[in-house]
């Protein structure tokens, strides 16, 4: 076994639980002999298969070997690939992938890129069944960097890989000098395709952490575990982390553990992973601030919906419903995003976004930290669209705009004094939190302190939750 070679199954090893690892079809190779493959070697074909564990959870994992024809793919290699998901869908496990191939095999044409069909389109009936993770360690180009975008989640290493359909130098007017469209940092902060840029060992490690916050599988409800965090912990700094939520679910957390996606993409909507008293639980939460980690505010947004907030948080709350993960909202925000670059698709993106709450039968809790203006509140996982339970904080204000341009509407042309008296008895009968409680629109306020008491106890009384819609293939939004 070469040094590369040895490379594809250390992967394997180093994901794993210590020996678990049984590989499938280690006797395999490429069936073609055109243009010299006939004296050309090809151990496995040029990947890895088989299964293993993580943490007690079964999980299938492929490996290419860019050893091997620079781990190609070609019609063997796609079949062991598509052997192994048959085999993860009967048993109801994940299917990881460790990418580092040169694409499609140019000496098996036809073949090469049937091979890519077959892949493409297991991937596509495991959607939604079991989970899908890839990690791009090399090359993952051409029709290949469709595999991680068909996948639920894509882990990409932060100096050595490159994922892209087109390579940099065969765009118009750009060169990989000038833009690498295919860098780590490109494919995270701008196509939003990566949700994790790190390096191999730490890859390995944040994998092993988000199999253990997943199902197995769609029926699985067994991602729970025994939780050792005190219940009723009061969450004292939360008040302070309403302009960056990423903070303020962490705090809400089990153990302060949060697993945040697509952390650099659209930052000013947050997506990720806690448990509540051991019970993975999916949030998405509108962000206002960043902070690094000195504490200090990297960077800031206006509170309001954008278009890439909203497909991000769209397409992750999607993946909960799929696999029965409750979701949990942090509401704070005014309105939508106000550029024309923006227009043009926002109307859309935010259909999405209600379509993706208003579509899900999970447990759906929302809690109204900061402001709730508008349309864009009602987005947010309002009890309108079908939130169980909304909770909201003292001061939150929710209504259908600022109190004080309400006021300024109503009484065009009357001085500032009424403006204000009336601005101040707006804010009292229509925006404060009291008043949606009056009319029902809120269940519970509650101290910010309390917040991780009251949210898992909302939880834990939708444990048994059963919602029915009407019987339709899919919807069309």
């Amino acid at each position: 076994m070469s040094t590369t070679s040895s490379l594809a199954s250390k992967r394997i090893e180093s994901l794993l639980d210590e020996s678990s690892f049984v590989e499938i079809g280690a006797l395999v190779t490429a069936r073609a002999t055109d243009f010299n493959l006939k004296q050309t070697e090809t151990p496995s074909d040029g990947v890895v298969t088989g299964y293993g564990v993580i943490n007690g959870n079964l999980v299938y994992v492929y490996s290419q070997d860019a050893s091997v024809l620079n781990g190609s793919v070609g019609e063997m290699h796609a079949k062991k690939i598509a052997n192994l998901y048959d085999l993860a869908m009967k048993t109801g496990a994940p299917v990881i992938g460790l990418i580092d191939s040169a694409g499609l095999r140019l000496q098996e044409a036809t073949d090469a890129l049937n091979a890519f069909g077959e892949i493409y389109l297991k991937q596509t009936i495991a959607s939604g069944v079991i989970p899908q993770i890839t990690a791009v360690f090399g090359n993952c180009g051409g029709g290949l960097a469709i595999i991680p975008t068909l996948t639920d989640f894509t882990f990409m290493e932060g100096t050595k890989a490159k994922l892209f359909v087109n390579s940099p130098n065969a765009l118009d007017g750009n060169s990989a000098a000038k833009c690498d469209t295919a860098a780590a940092e490109f494919q995270s902060k701008e196509s939003g395709i990566v949700d994790v840029v790190a390096d191999e060992e730490t890859i390995f490690a944040k994998i092993r952490e988000l199999v253990t916050m997943l199902p197995g599988n769609n029926e699985d409800d067994a991602s729970y575990d025994e939780c050792t965090d005190d219940l009723n912990r009061a969450c004292t700094d939360i008040v302070n982390c309403v302009g960056d939520t990423s903070i303020a679910l962490s705090t809400i957390a089990d153990n302060n553990i949060f697993f945040e996606v697509k952390e650099g993409y659209a930052k000013d909507m947050v997506t990720g992973f806690i448990k509540l008293n051991g019970i993975t639980v999916g949030c998405v939460a509108n962000r206002t601030e960043v902070y690094n980690a000195e504490g200090e505010v990297e960077e800031k947004f206006d509170a309001v919906l954008s278009v890439r907030g909203c497909e991000k948080a769209a397409e992750f709350i999607n993946f909960c419903d799929a696999f029965g993960i409750p979701v949990l909202s942090l509401t704070n925000v005014k309105g939508y995003k106000a550029t024309m670059c923006s227009e043009r698709n926002i109307a859309r993106a935010v259909a999405k976004l209600t379509y993706a709450f208003a579509n899900a039968t999970v447990p759906k809790v929302n809690v109204v930290i900061g402001k709730a203006y508008g349309s864009a509140y009602v987005a947010m996982n309002s009890k309108a669209i079908g939130a169980d339970i909304t909770i909201a904080w003292p001061d939150a204000e929710i209504g259908s705009m600022d109190a004080k341009l309400a006021a300024k509407i109503m009484y065009d042309g009357q001085g500032a004094d009424v403006i204000n008296a009336k601005a101040a008895e707006y804010a009292e009968l229509q925006t404060s939190a009291a008043s949606a409680a009056r009319r029902g629109y809120v269940d519970q306020i509650i101290e910010p302190a309390d917040t991780r008491k009251y949210v898992i106890g909302a939880f834990e009384m939708l444990f048994t939750k059963r919602e029915d819609r009407p019987a339709k293939k899919h919807g069309t939004v």
